[in-house]
């Protein structure tokens, strides 16, 4: 298993944009956008993989993992 499954990783629509935003938190600020969801998506996973790959060679400590926190259905009922 990659180490990047333990990472959430988040593509939505925004208002404000007027386009999709994919995100990571826990592992970045920020991240990536554009106009197609799914291009979106393979980029964010790139860019986790390649944050993961930065902080090992930096010989830092990972983040601690986010992904396995049950996060939809948690906002599922704050909705």
């Amino acid at each position: 298993m990659k180490e990047s499954t333990h990472y959430v990783k988040i593509v939505e629509w925004s208002n404000e944009d007027q386009c999709y935003v994919g995100s990571a938190p826990g592992l970045f600020l920020g991240g990536c956008h554009g106009d197609d969801e799914r291009e979106v998506f393979g980029e964010l996973c790139t860019i986790v993989e390649e944050t993961i790959a930065n902080y090992k060679q930096d010989g830092e400590s990972l983040p601690p993992a986010t992904a396995g926190q049950d996060y939809a259905n948690k906002l599922q009922s704050v909705a």
